[in-house]
């Protein structure tokens, strides 16, 4: 995991605490923890409207704990949906001899694909994020060429690696996330946008 990923992990509110030089990719991301979800670049507001309505005395006269109660309310582990990205440290081995997803995908995932897709022989994966879009699984290839920043791949839950995807590598799939300033930048044009033309 190289210098610029863990920056952006930091960035993203991740502890880093536990990674290592020494460590392969699936044992760092397996170390590192996040309190809060993610939201991509691409995020569409869920949820602002209503959380507006409920602090709008709050906003008009106390922004700044307005924002403060926002960003604590949405970068938490609550349970409504919002249209965040789930981080994850699964590991998927349907190629495994004797493995639990072997026995339970043998005849559902064509191997000869995924291996044209990866370029690597029986691949094993580890899930890195879970989303409510499509697709709504990521995964690296814990045998990935390039260890240190592998390539990303997408599934959906529905074509569950019937078609997978390269998202390109881990450090750019990380520029994909928004941090706490950059979600804070957001809704407030977003709600500057709406109050004016009310």
């Amino acid at each position: 995991m190289n210098d610029i990923i863990i920056k952006k992990i930091l960035a993203l509110g991740g502890n880093t605490e536990a990674v290592s030089p020494d460590k392969s990719f699936v044992e760092n991301w397996q170390s590192i923890r996040f309190t809060h979800y993610l939201y991509d670049k691409d995020w569409d507001v869920y949820g602002i409207d209503q959380f507006y309505e409920s602090n709008k005395e709050l906003y008009h006269n106390h922004q700044e704990k307005f924002y403060e109660n926002l960003l604590t309310h949405y970068f938490s582990t609550h349970d409504s949906a919002y249209g965040q990205y789930f981080v994850k440290d699964w590991m998927f081995t349907p190629f495994k001899e004797g493995s639990e997803d072997r026995e339970e995908f043998e005849d559902l995932i064509d191997e000869d694909y995924v291996q044209e897709v990866v370029g690597i022989s029986k691949p094993d994966f580890l899930c890195i994020s879970y989303s409510y879009g499509y697709p709504d699984h990521y995964f690296v290839c814990t045998a990935d060429p390039e260890p240190s920043n592998p390539t990303v791949y997408s599934t959906d839950h529905e074509v569950y690696f019937d078609e997978l995807e390269n998202e390109g590598n881990f450090e750019d799939f990380l520029d994909r996330f928004m941090t706490k300033n950059e979600f804070k930048e957001v809704v407030a044009e977003y709600l500057k946008g709406n109050l004016e033309k009310n």
